[in-house]
């Protein structure tokens, strides 16, 4: 298994990190049902975790093209006359500034709509660390307007009820941008490759704006995106989570946006 992950842990660390749970997963089945014998050598805990870098530690090294800050009005609103699941999918992951797995994945129970906060469990995040989300009125009125379809756990459900493909998010921006293309315009490329923005690029647009056009301390955004922040000392002396200054941070977000 170590021969297999190892040379792109570093490099498709979240694909990687899925292809280990689910070989996991089929091998403790085989196992429980009696068609093998042994160790499971997908195993994270005491095995893998002693020669990998956990997930969360690995730097991200490739750019994912976002749309430019001063396009990203105009797209959003340009995003917000589709409709459909994924689009709506979409603004939400644009409005939280979360990663599409994140999204994709949401359960109507990690809501708290009274409180207007998403909480995903450690098991959900690349950083294995439980993350609340502050929700602006804008991201909740996304949620409110979903249907449960088919007695689906899943907010943002497909068709049949489970969640929706990792590339459904991707197409919706790529058909934005072959239409802007048919239009004969250039927009939403990245303004320093020119290349479409992606919907990982969306958290690089709010990272952006939350630096350059706003005074918020840099570890609120940064904990708004789920990173890990300051050394293992700071983090055990600093427990809280910023969560209500971030619901400020979140709804100035949205009106940058044309949301709210």
């Amino acid at each position: 298994m170590l021969f297999v992950l190892e040379p792109i842990w570093s490099i498709k660390t979240e694909t990687a990190s899925r292809v280990r749970a689910r070989v996991e997963a089929v091998l403790t089945w085989a196992t429980v049902a009696g068609h093998r014998t042994g160790d499971n050598p997908a195993r994270w805990r005491g095995n893998l975790d002693a020669l990998l870098p956990r997930p969360g530690r690995v730097a991200e090294k490739v750019n994912h093209p976002a749309i430019a800050l001063a396009e990203a009005p105009a797209w959003y609103a340009a995003l917000r006359k589709r409709e459909g699941t994924a689009p709506q999918a979409l603004a939400f992951l644009t409005l939280c500034a979360s990663r599409s797995g994140e999204v994709r994945g949401a359960t109507w129970n990690e809501f708290d709509m009274r409180a207007k906060v998403w909480n995903i469990s450690a098991k959900r995040m690349k950083a294995e660390r439980e993350h609340r989300v502050a929700l602006s009125d804008a991201a909740v009125a996304i949620v409110e307007a979903m249907p449960v379809l088919n007695d689906s756990p899943f907010v943002f459900a497909a068709v049949r009820g489970g969640p929706l493909s990792d590339m459904t998010l991707s197409a919706v921006m790529r058909r934005m941008q072959d239409g802007e293309v048919k239009a004969g315009r250039a927009r939403f490329l990245d303004p320093r490759n020119r290349r479409p923005a992606v919907p990982h690029g969306l958290r690089s647009t709010f990272r952006d704006w939350a630096a350059e056009h706003t005074d918020y301390p840099r570890d609120m955004a940064e904990l708004a995106l789920a990173h890990i922040v300051g050394s293992e000392v700071e983090r055990a002396y600093r427990r809280g989570d910023m969560l209500e200054k971030r619901r400020a941070m979140m709804t100035d977000w949205a009106c940058f946006l044309g949301a709210m």
